[in-house]
């Protein structure tokens, strides 16, 4: 079966190249606005024919559109103007965000509709290609379209997972609290660390380990067994401290917000978990003085 890619950034070019070295496709079509990434997806797949134009594209089962999610939708409505997908082909994105609604002018015109997203970071295609094994893989859309889109996810050794109608931005978002905002904890972990005085390779090399080892104990055990620290003892006076030294608005906004968040996952009495919500209740005024008083240390 022939696959059209559309948008060949390095999600799509990833895509394709595995889906053909798997065997389960040919490449056809392999488009990008500029010619020259068009030619390079080309050369990183192996196979293909660059083009930069929805006009005079093969007849093919499969459709990707990888392009940005703002584009998606218009990508959509040109391809059903130009008569590309035929009945039964299938057609899918790689969005993370977004459903199969998106696709909606070419579903209208018989097309087999759906979303595949891999929850991968897809930084580096060559790493990328490497790690897709053991990757979980979004699946939904139209009824037919899900059990095609599992076997591509299985055919490259992926686990696909099927979610709720209407569910696909909730998991969008879970995905970015698990992997972008670990980029975050890490930066934040970081500036306190080099307020305590270490040099950013010492604090690299303190707090990276342990970011690893607790989030193999939360895989391991379960949250409620992995946690540990001054808010799972109740230790309020610990807290306090902290939030003493703590001289920057955002951080000192993070570290209460996530205090709170964390205190559920407790086994303290009420009265504890009473305490320490109220020691680290959000107090806008107090951050914003904190903030001032950080830029301007002479007022």
């Amino acid at each position: 079966m022939l696959l059209n890619l559309i948008g060949a950034g390095r999600l799509g070019r990833t895509l394709a190249r595995a889906w053909r070295d798997a065997g389960c496709c040919e490449i056809g079509a392999v488009l990008c606005r500029d010619a020259a990434h068009a030619r390079a997806a080309v050369g990183f797949i192996g196979a293909g024919q660059p083009m930069t134009g929805l006009t005079g594209l093969p007849t093919a089962g499969l459709w990707l559109i990888a392009t940005p999610d703002n584009a998606i939708a218009q990508v959509a409505g040109a391809l059903a103007q130009a008569g590309g997908p035929c009945a039964a082909d299938l057609v899918f994105h790689a969005s993370g965000v977004l459903d199969a609604g998106v696709l909606a002018p070419l579903a209208r015109q018989g097309a087999t509709c759906g979303s595949l997203h891999p929850a991968l970071s897809f930084a580096e295609p060559q790493r990328a290609l490497g790690d897709l094994p053991g990757t979980a893989w979004a699946v939904e859309g139209d009824p037919a379209a899900l059990p095609r889109l599992e076997a591509l996810a299985l055919a490259l050794g992926g686990l696909p997972f099927r979610l709720a109608p209407g569910g696909k931005a909730a998991y969008h978002a879970a995905t970015v609290v698990a992997s972008n905002y670990l980029v975050t904890l890490n930066v934040l972990a970081q500036q306190l660390a080099v307020q305590a005085g270490l040099d950013a390779g010492t604090a690299a090399a303190v707090l990276g380990p342990l970011m690893r080892r607790t989030l193999d104990n939360v895989l391991a055990l379960g949250p409620a067994a992995a946690l540990t620290g001054p808010i799972a003892r109740g230790d309020g006076a610990t807290v306090a401290r902290h939030l003493a030294v703590i001289d920057d608005m955002r951080l000192d906004a993070a570290y209460r917000t996530l205090g709170l968040a964390t205190l559920p996952l407790t086994a303290l009495p009420a009265e504890s978990r009473e305490a320490l919500a109220g020691l680290l209740k959000l107090n806008t005024e107090a951050t914003e003085n904190t903030e001032a008083r950080r830029e301007h240390p002479q007022a």
